[in-house]
């Protein structure tokens, strides 16, 4: 018969319990939302001037969205060539997306695609990868460029699964003006007015990121700032093309209509500038004025 020893066999009841416990919390600390995702609920907040939720009022509302007040990165901001450094060193844009399945979400005040399981893959930028997380528009357009602002801005949220990194937040903006629709738009226009006015998620099976029409050897600023919505988290990379892309007026009306705020707009106003460098890439650049590119992609 086998004896065991009392004392032997609480003392390893302990270990386990306490390995147990040191798991839970690893995985509590790796799973808790941070403050560098972007609010889901948005009915928070607001982009109304006379709200008391809105835009100059969202550091107030909660501790953690203090940023959003006394931030000295926030975003956006005017391109204004003049504070414009063009280089050619930053390189082309090492994009490796997928197809994925995604659910479409109406968050109150914009409509967002998520990609499920960062299996929509990834964007590299000196040597980091950046994981396609999801994508939403704001109409009119947020950042501007030389003071000039378009009709709807989309957002390309990456993330970096690198925890070790400072800033792991990289996103990709992309501007519009009415014209020609949007492809990447028409294929999800069915689905976002299925969820027109509702609080509803539905899953609309495999997207194609690939189709979201994009650069190769283009011009693209890079600057760092903030989220533009609450918590307004810093140190997030943005790359914004200087191509202008152009979506139907139709598109721009359903993006809005779809949510259920009832507003006309989803933009933040512009963030001052302070000490920030702005980059433009020109991969040609040999030395000549910004102003030459003044006119180009417009």
């Amino acid at each position: 018969m086998k004896i065991i020893n009392q004392g032997n066999h609480q003392y390893y009841l302990f270990k386990i319990s306490y390995l147990l416990l040191a798991i839970i919390a690893i995985l509590i600390i790796h799973s808790k939302p941070t403050t560098s995702q972007e609010v889901e609920n948005e009915r928070e907040f607001d982009y109304s001037e006379e709200s008391e939720k809105g835009p100059e009022h969202w550091g107030e509302l909660h501790e953690e969205w203090e940023a959003c007040k006394n931030g000295e990165m926030q975003s956006p901001i005017d391109l204004l060539h003049k504070r414009v450094e063009v280089v050619s060193k930053l390189g082309k844009l090492k994009r490796c997306y997928k197809p994925s399945n995604a659910i479409l979400k109406n968050r109150g005040h914009d409509i967002s695609l998520q990609w499920i399981g960062g299996g929509a893959g990834s964007v590299k930028i000196n040597g980091t990868d950046y994981e396609l997380q999801q994508c939403h528009w704001h109409s009119p357009s947020e950042h501007t460029i030389n003071g000039k602002r378009f009709d709807l801005e989309m957002h390309l949220v990456h993330l970096s699964p690198d925890h070790s990194l400072v800033n792991r937040i990289k996103v990709t903006g992309i501007m519009f003006r009415i014209g020609r629709p949007d492809p990447f738009l028409s294929e999800l226009e069915k689905e976002i007015m299925s969820i027109a006015d509702s609080k509803e998620n539905i899953t609309v099976g495999v997207v194609d990121p690939r189709h979201i029409k994009m650069w190769d050897r283009e011009y693209y600023y890079r600057y760092m700032g903030s989220l533009t919505v609450p918590p307004c988290t810093e140190g997030v990379l943005w790359t914004i093309s200087k191509r202008i892309r152009t979506v139907s007026k139709k598109q721009v009306e359903l993006l809005r209509t779809a949510v259920h705020d009832h507003a006309e707009r989803n933009a933040r106003p512009l963030q001052s500038l302070n000490a920030r460098e702005i980059h433009l890439y020109d991969p040609n650049f040999r030395g000549h004025d910004v102003d030459a590119l003044d006119k180009s992609h417009y």
